[in-house]
């Protein structure tokens, strides 16, 4: 049997076991409608409440300002929809910055056609956003900041508690795409002023299709859904009911031994980055060496496409990406590693390796091995390496 690595898990996550084996009762034998009123209904409801507690713990939020969702990326949209909506009388502007995942970008996107105005903040080389450009960028208008806890391609983590407290000073409703950095980093939405939260339970070794966000208390947002009572009436539609119970235990694991988790996965990112660089010239490392994910590994390689590497280490059995899971289909190059200043020809050569709870030593030095023949391989191909190698053109 062929060996099979996986590290992209910053595109998604196994199942873990213990999920699975919490989640599977409710496809069968605890198959009722959480609103019904009968015995099977009630218990689909009691196990939809659990893990809205599970997930208020982890945040320190209360238990009724958890909403569940269809993931990360229907949070965002109603997050961000549902202030500006609801408050459109009072300001439309927003502020957010140029490396947000998609879900936010687009949105914002989407609402300045309906008349909001957007500034999208500039970011350093290493992808963290200028707190004092930010104060800058608010006007009177200013009724959302949206800035995204932890950057799903180059890892970079935002200072989010300084953040959440401009907004707070300002009295601007502050949301945060927490998708990467929930089940990696502690968080409390109560200290760090936050107001609206998204996260996704197929990153953090849960079942894909469920997310949630998390509403302050008396934050008032429009809905996005209509049609039903579900959710206290502000997201409609029959409950997920399994993978709700498996968002709720996905969440409550990845904060069992935190600490000795990320120590585990900081040791193999560590050591994945110091044979890369030991191994290979003419490479990047892109965002923070040190405020960054602890799985978390992005290099641009020159002369070479990310595609063909990406190609490459699929034929070995090692699963990889060149970014976003959700732009994996696009020809051009990533918006994040354009807006760090890495030119067209760099961010085109860019890989992401993302290692998560099951990925072992063995594994990172047998990537390390395969990755540097690759590079070789196709760098030798190139004309452009070639050309820099004898300096003739």
């Amino acid at each position: 049997m062929r060996k099979y690595i996986y590290m992209d898990n910053a595109a998604t996550t196994k199942v873990r076991k213990e999920v699975l084996d919490e989640m599977l009762p409710y496809f069968s034998d605890n198959y009722g409608n959480p609103s019904s009123i009968y015995e099977l209904g009630s218990t689909s409801r009691v196990a939809v409440e659990k893990a809205r507690e599970q997930v208020a713990k982890v945040l320190n939020a209360e238990k009724n300002e958890i909403f569940f969702t269809a993931g990360g990326s229907e949070s965002d949209n109603w997050a961000i929809k549902g202030v500006a909506l609801r408050n459109k009388e009072k300001g439309n502007h927003i502020i957010t910055s140029k490396i947000e995942h998609h879900a936010v970008l687009h949105t914002c996107q989407y609402l300045e056609k309906h008349g909001f105005e957007v500034t999208y903040l500039d970011v350093d080389e290493y992808g963290l956003i200028d707190l004092e450009e930010l104060k800058a960028a608010i006007t009177d208008n200013t009724i959302l900041i949206t800035i995204m806890y932890a950057n799903n391609e180059i890892g970079t983590i935002q200072p989010i508690e300084e953040i959440g407290k401009i907004a707070k000073e300002n009295n601007i409703i502050f949301h945060t795409d927490a998708v990467q950095a929930i089940g990696s980093i502690k968080i409390d939405v109560k200290a760090m002023n936050i107001d609206l939260l998204s996260l996704s339970a197929h990153k953090i070794y849960g079942p894909k299709g469920v997310g949630a966000l998390y509403i302050k208390k008396g934050l008032r947002l429009d809905n996005l859904i209509e049609g039903g009572a579900q959710e206290r009436n502000r997201r409609a539609g029959t409950e997920n009911v399994q993978g709700i119970v498996g968002l709720g235990k996905a969440i409550e694991l990845a904060y069992e031994n935190l600490d000795e988790k990320n120590e585990k996965i900081i040791y193999l990112r560590d050591r994945l980055m110091n044979k890369i660089e030991e191994n290979l010239d003419y490479i990047r490392l892109n965002g923070h060496r040190t405020k960054r994910l602890p799985g978390n590994v992005n290099y641009s390689f020159e002369f070479i496409e990310g595609e063909s590497i990406l190609l490459s280490l699929d034929m070995e059995g090692i699963a990889a990406s060149s970014g976003s899971a959700c732009t994996s289909g696009s020809l051009d190059p990533s918006h994040v590693l354009l807006a760090i200043g890495l030119p067209h020809g760099i961010a085109h050569g860019s890989l992401r390796l993302s290692l998560g709870i099951y990925n072992t030593e063995e594994e990172v030095d047998y990537v390390v091995g395969k990755l540097v023949e690759i590079v070789d391989r196709l760098r030798n191909m190139s004309p452009l390496f070639n050309e820099r190698k004898t300096g003739v053109k």
